[in-house]
């Protein structure tokens, strides 16, 4: 009975920690380049207008859905303009979608 509560134990730790372990990584900082566009409008995505920056990995368009906070309202005026932009933050797949949590941007000079 002891043997198998310690593998029962043994394996819950095991799990907590492989999870732990794919939550701190979708935690890691990127920097995205691509052109804003609006997700509803331009990719007919959603309900309602927001932002989103796309861009090509690899030769296949990727979209990152901009989550909600105060550095993307910013970039919420651009989404309708195509404008190129480069955004830092943080990325995690929500229900097969990427979403990107900006912490900073630059709009590109032409």
């Amino acid at each position: 009975m002891k043997k198998m509560l310690a593998t029962i134990a043994g394996v819950a730790t095991l799990v907590l920690a492989f999870n732990a372990t794919t939550a701190f990584a979708g935690d890691k900082e990127v920097t995205v380049t691509g052109s804003t566009k609006c997700s509803m409008c331009s990719l007919h995505e959603g309900t309602s207008c927001t932002t989103a920056i796309q861009t090509k990995v690899d030769g296949k368009t990727v979209n990152y859905f901009l989550v909600e906070n105060d550095v993307s309202k910013k970039l919420d005026k651009l989404s309708h303009s195509n404008k190129k932009v480069t955004a830092t933050g943080t990325v995690k797949e929500v229900d097969g979608k990427k979403q990107l949590t900006v912490t900073k941007f630059e709009v590109a000079k032409n």
